[in-house]
């Protein structure tokens, strides 16, 4: 991309910015558009594969503990069902740009498909742990196409007036799953074997497909998009490199606690963690040369966009590690069933997740900063109080204050990408889309490997599973990931309100 095109699209995010703002502050003539029957489909049938796949990684933390006995692995290898399912989405967020350019919507959709069933069908019949994993990788590719696309319908063929709303509804698809997963898997599986779930998802997953074929509608036309190898290779080198050195360093530090030797896995650290920062730089280099890029860049140069965008990447640290957190500290420190640690979640994560439109509406009715940042900043509460209480958690203290978590930040993080897109021309909003997602995914991958390694390293020595001392080292690490996701929270509210001062200031200048 070259400069001439990143001045374009930098003065065109200031107009679009200026445009959106005003619109909020005028009479709003759209606001009595009507939303479609069709497009409601579309976004249920697309919303619903995304829903299915983030549903079973969530209802697999909850099963860690019997996994883990079922097939003799330790906690740092079992995080990885869910790992490597995060970063096949990660991994195949940055193409569903190209995908959206190049493909028709129905397409596209019907192989989200037929992936989620492979990956089911993989899921019911594998007795062996790396077929577990191969299964998760073809799921996580299914939902990678999924949920961007679900986000383009709404962005490309929802009424302005309604954006913030229909927004909300989208984000009400993401959120409910994890809401409800812990509290399905413990509810299936004390009846039923594991793996029906999964049997209970294929039939779901067919009626989506019939909902969608007959929704789904082509609104903008498809482009001869070009797809570079080389670029798609280093993205996907430069996720899975920094989250391997993540969860290698967690390894490393655990055998050192433990007194083990990690020499193999400090070297298989640095290595992964050379080759993920070098595609990294190498991607970014491509990308800006390319005359078709598999992501244009160039919206980050703007620095809304860009502090959007690392807010967006840092919280789902703790919103998607936080339900690995509160299950396996419930199970393995307070001794609670699977059922009981899954439904300890429910409370927060769903009345968060219903209340996801409500933050849509908001940003609708005041625009971005008091409806992201007040929530925001009241969710932090959360893991302060986890933190104050860590040795002397109960169940109940545990679900009431994710409730406070939970609640909160499903209100203000609804609206982060919708305000960051806001800032973003029109012609490049599947990028920003392709962008926000993929730091969604990749946040989410690197708190469930972060958080699982804080609790490895602090049970590291503690004796088996079972035991006082080893329950107590559960509580512990309990306690260190609690204090980290306080650190990973403000760290994410100043990026935000760095963002709104720096466009206000923006806002103010065009006026004059």
């Amino acid at each position: 991309m070259n400069a001439s095109t990143d001045t374009r699209m930098t003065n065109g995010a200031t107009t679009s910015m200026a445009a959106h703002e005003s619109g909020r502050q005028t009479d709003r003539p759209g606001s009595d558009e009507k939303i479609s029957g069709r497009l409601i489909g579309s976004i249920v049938a697309v919303g619903s594969l995304a829903f299915i796949g983030i549903l079973t990684e969530t209802v697999m933390t909850v099963l860690f503990p019997a996994l883990m006995r079922e097939f003799n692995v330790t906690t740092s290898t079992v995080q990885w069902i869910t790992t490597i399912y995060l970063l096949s989405v990660a991994a195949t967020m940055p193409v569903s740009s190209f995908l959206k350019r190049r493909f028709k919507i129905k397409a596209l959709f019907l192989a989200a498909v037929a992936l989620a069933i492979i990956g089911s069908l993989i899921m019911i019949v594998a007795h062996a742990f790396p077929l577990l994993l191969l299964a998760r990788v073809i799921q996580g590719i299914g939902s990678g196409i999924a949920t961007p696309l679900m986000m383009n319908i709404i962005l490309e063929q929802s009424p302005r007036s309604k954006i913030g709303r229909l927004m909300g509804v989208g984000s009400l698809v993401i959120t409910v799953a994890p809401a409800i997963g812990p509290t399905v898997g413990g509810a299936v599986t004390s009846i039923l074997p594991w793996r029906a779930i999964f049997v209970i998802a294929v039939p779901l997953i067919l009626l989506a497909a019939v909902i969608g074929c007959r929704c789904i509608e082509q609104k903008v036309p498809n482009e001869d998009a070009y797809l570079d190898p080389l670029q798609l290779t280093a993205i996907v080198c430069a996720l899975v490199g920094l989250v391997l050195a993540l969860n290698q360093g967690g390894v490393a530090v655990g055998k050192l606690v433990s007194g083990g030797d990690a020499t193999f896995s400090f070297i298989v650290t640095v290595v992964c963690l050379v080759v993920g920062l070098g595609s990294l730089v190498l991607f970014v280099c491509m990308s800006r040369r390319a005359f078709s890029p598999l992501l244009r860049l160039g919206i980050l140069r703007d620095p809304v966009v860009l502090l959007h965008a690392v807010a967006y990447t840092v919280m789902p640290l703790v919103a998607i590690g936080y339900g690995y957190v509160i299950t396996n500290v419930a199970q393995l420190s307070l001794g609670t069933s699977t059922f009981v640690a899954g439904a300890l979640v429910l409370p927060g994560a769903l009345i968060g997740a219903v209340c996801a439109p409500l933050g849509g509406w908001l940003y609708d009715r005041f625009g971005a900063v008091k409806p992201i940042l007040i929530p925001m900043g009241i969710a932090v509460l959360g893991p302060t109080l986890m933190l104050v209480f860590s040795m002397r958690l109960t169940a109940t203290l545990l679900a009431g204050f994710y409730f406070v978590f939970g609640f909160f930040y499903a209100i203000g993080n609804a609206n982060v990408m919708t305000s960051a897109l806001s800032e973003v021309p029109g012609a490049f909003k599947p990028d920003g889309n392709a962008i926000f997602n993929t730091c969604l995914q990749f946040g989410g991958a690197a708190g469930t490997a972060l958080f699982s390694t804080i609790l490895s390293v602090a049970q590291a020595g503690a004796g088996r599973e079972g035991t006082a001392s080893f329950a107590h080292a559960t509580a512990v690490g309990g306690a260190w990931t609690f204090g980290t996701m306080i650190l990973i929270c403000l760290i994410g509210w100043t990026c935000l309100a760095m963002a709104m001062r720096i466009r206000v200031r923006r806002h103010a200048s065009a006026k004059r």
